[in-house]
């Protein structure tokens, strides 16, 4: 068995979104990944978040889990992440939040990270623990989500066990990721996704609501 414990020799390399945003990949940052997602699974009191759309509270097609920065951590790797990532980008985290897709059939649309209120200058962490997800990031305004260049593309990541991105800069203005659906869903597709969030708190804030703000959409009139 393979200990469960950052790489700390793990190479990182840098993806410029565009002159103010930037995404970091370090593939294999967290060894013992997959068991580390096993006991995650068990050992998280996994909770079923609502949602506020088309004037009705929805399920969303994911669980999750909040630790502040004070609650012990489900599991011992999880608190060496949260101090190695801070040390490495000068930042301080309020708690890890984790979400888990159970399987294919689990997703998050399109969005950005707008509960931070303050969006120009932030740092995002996301370990990716469990199975390999697309995972995709698109420019904001953009028509067409899945081009294959820049001008209107998705840049697909697709994160396996143990790879850490860090998102920076106006990542959080400029551009919207996504985790979407996988067809031929099964059980054995389950990801666990650990989060960091930071923010300067510097810039103008956002004026959107934020993902979990109630929406009300206008009915179509007859």
């Amino acid at each position: 068995m393979v200990d469960i414990a950052v790489d700390p020799g793990a190479p990182t390399e840098r993806h410029q979104l565009d002159d103010e945003s930037w995404v970091d990949v370090t593939r294999g940052w967290m060894q013992g990944a997959d068991d580390l997602y096993d006991q995650l699974v068990e050992s998280v009191p996994w909770q079923q978040g609502r949602v506020f759309r088309y004037e009705r509270y929805v399920d969303e097609p994911r669980m999750g889990h909040w630790y502040d920065r004070d609650t012990p951590y489900p599991h011992a790797a999880l608190t060496a992440a949260h101090r190695a990532i801070q040390h490495q980008y000068r930042v301080t985290f309020g708690g890890v939040g984790l979400a888990w897709y159970r399987d294919g059939r689990d997703s998050v649309a399109f969005h950005r990270d707008t509960d931070l209120r303050y969006c120009e200058n932030t740092v995002i962490a996301i370990l990716s623990l469990g199975a390999r997800r697309p995972w995709l990031l698109q420019p904001r305004g953009s028509a067409d989500r899945f081009r294959a260049d820049y001008g209107g593309r998705a840049v697909d990541l697709s994160p396996g066990g143990g790879d850490l991105l860090v998102m920076g800069g106006r990542a959080q203005t400029n551009w919207l990721h996504a985790v979407p659906k996988v067809q031929g869903a099964t059980r054995d597709k389950g990801r666990i996704s650990a989060q960091w969030r930071w923010t300067s708190r510097t810039g103008m804030p956002e004026q959107q609501p934020s993902y979990s703000a109630p929406r009300h959409y206008s009915r179509p009139r007859r």
